[in-house]
């Protein structure tokens, strides 16, 4: 099992200007570090390799060669722009 790593550790592997330890603890609560740390005692522990994961983004799947990509929901006016029928429509 790899050596794991405090918040400061980590971050000081990761960024160039560190971000303050309230908001690196702020990215644990909310979940944006993956995989998640460990709470140790007062101290977050993870591993070396854990990353920041953006939660606002949208989540996108890997794609081998020849798939292509296909929406499977979308606002009503790209419904409307590619010639879907809208199932709903919230007021």
């Amino acid at each position: 099992m790899p050596k794991l790593l405090n918040l400061q550790e980590w971050a000081s592997e990761v960024y160039s200007t560190l971000p303050s330890l309230s908001t690196l603890r702020r990215w644990v609560r909310e979940g944006r570090i993956y995989p998640a740390p460990e709470l140790h005692g007062k101290e977050y522990r993870l591993l070396p390799d854990a990353i920041y994961v953006d939660i606002k983004k949208k989540k996108y799947q890997r794609m081998t060669t020849g798939q292509k990509r296909t929406r499977s929901t979308g606002s009503l006016l790209e419904k409307l722009q590619h010639g879907e029928k809208a199932t709903t429509l919230r007021r």
